[in-house]
């Protein structure tokens, strides 16, 4: 493959605006394809095999018009009641805008103070574009509006809304050029890791845009795209104007050097770029539609962002020239690299090597410290209560609560056979059994579908949404209360059972993920201790990134920090996620420092001295790389999605825990310790396994342009 890089990365440097054309003619095609014919990024709410998924399955069947998603429209007055005519006019006005199928009579405050109005649809919350049910929501309920009255929405239509404004991205663009400009000392080399990122996500996001055209693609997918493809990108295209500056700097021409880079760092970069993949593929074995659509985004911007940096960067580097280097180090011929090696990394490995036991446990117990909070993780789900203050949704969700008690956010919708329950005469007896439940404050009269098959009642707990006894509710209603023939549906059950899907599901993902990833490090490094160790320390650093996401959103101290207004639980599927694209990142350091180590140890044969060449080489690019990757990431804790908040200060603390203890401390303690068993292959194995060389080290790449002056 080295040979095949090294073509393609010189052909670039020597045609470069053939490639950059190229490149502008895909990126202005794909966005033109995507803006006439791409989709809308919905939430598919589908989890498969689960009680709410069948009731959602009879009522689409059985009874269509209760079938669809719901809103809720919430009024206010501090002056007095509401007025009730005001209330019948915006409920015809509500009853008549497309797919609504019901408003539910309106329901008032014991205080008249604070009226709900509850908007049930015959269509999915997939099958609007954008903001328009909300919009239409808005303008049905202009005259309260006008009339004085405060109004806010709540329920899955503006909860599905997507407000996201792109400043958590802007936030990590720009410390990440400063990072880059500290790390090159040019702004034109600075500049190109972020170009090649951004190419990177403008043609994979619409790719994403286009796939949500063919399927429902989750509303949090490009922006879990956006979150790593801008740190990859960043990232991979470093390592590789890093390695081609060395180049440079040793007597190189520009094509040759940006060809050798692509032959060597290039190769890195694919594996990399295939692990995260990998990773990302176990996503797949979620057990929830809405999860695999997280790993094709994601997985192809990552895609998208290899070919561009082993593509468009040589082709940008080629017809920059020496400018790669700042003015004042071109006029005074200085070429050499400062990433290439660091004495301080040298002299600290070293230290570690003298007493790898000491340093080894001592580091250990240190990410042991940061998991323990994570054992205290409560696991649940993120509602509207957790929003921003200045949220409708936040806003309807505090109006209801205190007007109606914190249950009234989180009603339980329950669909009955009749035929399976004797009928009427059955549904009479369903009712009181749910009525007499303990912790059941309300059960509404059931509405019967035309044919007569089907009745619907709504229950609504007397505790909030996320509390354990609504949870302990649903679970009791289900196993003991209701009849085979009775379902519960309604956000509130989904999320319950998505939460159980997922544990589910979790160690298989986690199985796959680990198995497939010690098999390409098998394969790459040819060794079978190695990459064992590698998924004991990934799972130490994501363990420990567990533990910080825990002291962040459940202490208040950490939640004040954050500026949320209180403790939030973290939903089953953030931990899942976290580890799928985390446990693909970390290898990518992984690769990074173990293909150094093992060019020093091929050529030294000496296991000490070869991880202090390793972590030398290469401590300055993974340190940078890390930085920018925080900083990327921890701009999306400024993200109004308290979701998108613990994905990313959750990420950002495994990356900077992963770039400090473990490729500082604990990898080269391991090394140094087990010496030459680190490379350990039983011979049967050697002869099976392919051969893959992930950092082109072991096929050269001789053509006389390699001793050329530098032009």
């Amino acid at each position: 493959m080295s040979r095949l890089l090294y073509l393609i990365g010189a052909g670039a440097a020597r045609h470069p605006w053939r490639v950059v054309a190229g490149w502008l003619l895909a990126a202005t095609l794909v966005t033109a394809l995507a803006s006439a014919f791409g989709g809308t990024m919905q939430d598919s709410f589908k989890i498969p095999g689960s009680d709410t998924q069948r009731t959602n399955d009879m009522l689409a069947d059985r009874f269509p018009a209760m079938s669809g998603t719901s809103a809720r429209v919430v009024a206010h007055s501090d002056a007095g009641p509401i007025d009730l005519e005001d209330l019948n006019g915006v409920r015809d006005a509500l009853r008549a805008m497309p797919s609504v199928s019901d408003v539910a009579p309106t329901a008032l405050s014991p205080d008249g103070g604070t009226a709900v109005l509850s908007v049930q649809y015959d269509v999915q919350v997939t099958d609007f574009e954008g903001t328009e049910a909300l919009d239409a929501l808005k303008s049905a309920t202009k005259p309260l509006d006008t009339s004085g009255y405060q109004v806010e929405f709540g329920g899955p239509v503006p909860e599905n809304v997507q407000e996201a404004s792109g400043h958590a991205e802007m936030i990590g663009v720009v410390v990440a050029l400063l990072i880059l400009l500290l790390a090159f000392g040019a702004l034109v080399a600075a500049s190109l890791p972020l170009t090649v990122a951004i190419t990177g996500l403008l043609v994979g996001t619409g790719g994403i845009t286009l796939l949500a055209a063919l399927t429902d693609m989750s509303t949090k997918a490009p922006t879990l795209a956006s979150m790593v493809g801008l740190g990859v990108g960043i990232d991979y295209a470093l390592l590789i104007v890093t390695r081609h500056r060395d180049n440079l700097a040793r007597g190189m021409s520009v094509p040759e050097a940006a060809g050798r880079a692509t032959a060597t760092a290039g190769q890195s970069v694919i594996f990399a770029g295939g692990t995260v993949l990998v990773a990302l593929a176990g996503l797949q074995f979620s057990g929830v539609p809405d999860f695999a659509t997280m790993g094709y985004a994601t997985g192809l911007v990552v895609l998208v962002t290899v070919l561009a940096a082993i593509t468009l960067l040589p082709a940008l580097l080629g017809a920059l020239k020496l400018r790669v280097y700042s003015r004042r180090d071109r006029r005074a011929g200085r070429f050499q690299s400062s990433m290439s090696h660091s004495p301080t990394a040298a002299r600290f490995a070293r230290m570690v090597g003298r007493r790898p036991v000491l340093w080894l446990t001592g580091s250990t117990l240190v990410l042991l410290a940061l998991a323990a909070p994570a054992l205290g993780m409560s696991i649940g789900q993120s509602d509207a209560g957790n929003e921003p203050e200045s949220n409708t949704v936040r806003q309807a969700y505090d109006l209801t609560a205190t007007g109606f008690g914190a249950g009234a956010n989180g009603p339980l919708t329950i669909a009955v056979d009749l035929d399976a329950v004797g009928g009427e005469h059955g549904m009479q007896y369903i009712v009181n059994d749910i009525a007499n439940t303990a912790n059941v404050a309300h059960v509404s009269a059931p509405v019967t579908s035309p044919d007569g098959s089907t009745a619907v009642l709504t229950a609504t707990p007397g505790t909030g949404p996320q509390d354990e006894q609504t949870a302990a509710l649903v679970e009791h209603l289900r196993s003991d209360v209701l009849p085979d023939g009775a379902g519960i549906t309604s956000w509130t059950a989904a999320m319950i059972d998505l939460s159980h899907v997922l544990l589910d599901h979790l160690w298989l993902v986690i199985s796959v993920v680990i198995s497939t990833s010690l098999l390409l490090l098998m394969i790459a490094f040819r060794s079978v201790v190695v990459p064992v160790k590698a998924a004991v320390v990934n799972l130490l650093s994501i363990g420990s990134a567990y533990g910080v996401m825990t002291l962040a959103f459940q202490t208040e101290t950490g939640a004040h920090l954050l500026g949320l207004p209180g403790e939030a639980p973290i939903p089953a599927y953030v931990p899942l996620l976290m580890f799928a694209v985390l446990f693909g990142l970390s290898m990518d350091y992984e690769v990074f420092l173990l293909s150094s180590v093992r060019e020093a140890f091929i050529r030294t044969g000496d296991g000490r001295s070869s991880v202090v060449g390793g972590l030398a080489s290469t401590a300055r690019v993974i340190t940078s790389a890390a930085l920018i990757m925080v900083a990327v990431f921890l701009g999306f804790a400024f993200d109004p999605s308290v979701v998108i908040k613990m994905i990313g200060v959750g990420m950002a603390a495994a990356i900077a825990i992963d770039a400090t203890l473990i490729r500082l401390i604990v990898v080269p303690a391991a090394m140094a310790l087990l010496g030459r068993a680190n490379w350990y292959l039983p011979r049967w194995l050697d002869r099976v396994l392919p051969t893959l060389d992930p950092h082109g080290s072991q096929e050269e790449v001789d053509t006389p342009e390699a001793l050329q002056p530098v032009a």
